[in-house]
């Protein structure tokens, strides 16, 4: 079974930057992976923001493309999501995920089987 820990999150006003980390234990590494980051506001449905496949290919929902970069790290079972120019509207649950058997590593593919809790990000004006 994969586990998958989310930290990193908190406030920060409007054009600051936050770097959301998470710890992947699976059965294999995470580079076998496509691995990924959603986000979801109360009543609202959650989307994909960030992916990145295995060999390092990544896609990005539009509204965050250039400001946000997803990213693994070298030695470790760990994937990143580096935020800058960070708005008020990416206030949000933010999510770590990922799946080994998908149609497309996309933030509109997947589908993702495996979730981490969530961490928080906020975002002041």
């Amino acid at each position: 079974q994969e586990q998958l820990v989310e930290s990193g999150g908190g406030s920060v006003q409007a054009g600051g930057s936050l770097t959301l980390s998470c710890a992947f234990s699976g059965r294999t590494s995470v580079n076998f992976y496509c691995m990924a980051w959603f986000r979801q506001t109360p009543g609202k449905k959650r989307e994909g923001i960030a992916t990145i496949r295995s060999d390092g290919a990544t896609d990005y929902l539009d509204s965050v493309e250039g400001r946000f970069t997803i990213s693994k790290g070298n030695t470790k079972n760990t994937q990143y999501l580096q935020m800058n120019y960070l708005k008020p509207e990416d206030t949000a649950m933010y999510y770590c995920a990922a799946t080994r058997y998908f149609r497309a590593c996309t933030v509109t593919g997947g589908p993702f089987d495996s979730w981490g809790q969530g961490t928080q990000v906020a975002v002041s004006s």
